[in-house]
């Protein structure tokens, strides 16, 4: 990358100083969400579940496009408690602190409801709606001792539409709405009654991407791309970086009135 695009790609200062720590954060959306925030001048610490090599690679990648800013990676099974917690602990220990926390891991297990067996639902429920519940009461101990901090949860509109084959992934991208929303109330209410009404203060919100553009549709026929394609007002997948955007916006200082909250970043599928 030459020294023309790394200026472009540093957009602006909204998250200078801050802390973000973003689950799957070395792939695809993760990783533009990496990109989107260190671009506003946040340092990043991104999670994965276990390929160190691969993990590794994006981090030199990200030093040498972004090289002032500071970059770990962190290893952990976001289906595990003790691992999520681990890991908040090691971002705030290596980091100093924590200001954004992006939940965006989650792995996918599809079967029709009749094949479906228990540990596909368990195992599917565990990483996409416990983890982010265990992530997010770790990480706003801290932000709410602080004051300050911002939580953003990826979930999908198949959690709004539902999906053949999809049952386990859609309830549990349907219950990160109700866990967004709960989490935003009690945030609130827990700095309304300390008396710290005044700042930025600690907001939750959800995204809800569509169809988007990355390596878990590369081994989705053209055909079948096409019929995804024709459902789609836009009429086209979106990309990675369009779903960052909304999460970097949502992280800024200047978002402190917008909580509780789902954004959806679909090409209108949801209309």
């Amino acid at each position: 990358m030459t020294a023309t695009q790394v200026r472009a790609i540093r957009a602006g200062d909204k998250l200078l100083g801050r802390v973000a720590f973003v689950t799957g954060g070395t792939r695809g959306i993760g990783a533009a969400i990496c990109r989107s925030l260190a671009s506003q001048g946040a340092d990043v610490a991104a999670g994965y579940s276990g390929n160190q090599e691969a993990a590794e690679a994006f981090a030199r990648d990200f030093s040498s496009t972004f090289p002032d800013r500071h970059v770990t990676v962190h290893r952990g099974d976001i289906g595990s408690a003790d691992d999520c917690r681990r890991c908040v602990d090691e971002v705030i220990d290596q980091h100093g602190r924590l200001d954004i926390l992006v939940n965006n891991a989650g792995i996918t297990v599809d079967r029709t409801v009749l094949k479906m067996v228990d540990e596909d639902w368990r195992r599917v429920i565990d990483v996409n709606l416990s983890g982010a519940f265990y992530l997010s009461q770790a990480a706003l101990i801290h932000m709410l001792e602080r004051g300050s901090g911002r939580i953003v949860v990826i979930s999908s509109v198949i959690g709004e539409t539902g999906g053949i084959g999809q049952v386990n992934y859609a309830s549990a991208k349907s219950g990160l709405f109700g866990l967004t929303k709960t989490l935003a109330r009690e945030a609130a209410m827990q700095l309304r009654r300390a008396g710290r009404t005044d700042g930025i203060g600690v907001t939750v919100n959800a995204v809800t991407p569509g169809y988007i553009g990355t390596e878990m549709l590369d081994a989705v026929p053209e055909k079948v791309l096409d019929g995804l394609r024709a459902k789609i007002p836009l009429g086209r997948l979106g990309q990675p970086d369009e779903v960052a955007r909304v999460v970097h916006f949502l992280a800024a200082d200047a978002s402190s009135y917008i909580t509780g909250q789902v954004w959806g970043v679909n090409g209108g599928l949801d209309m």
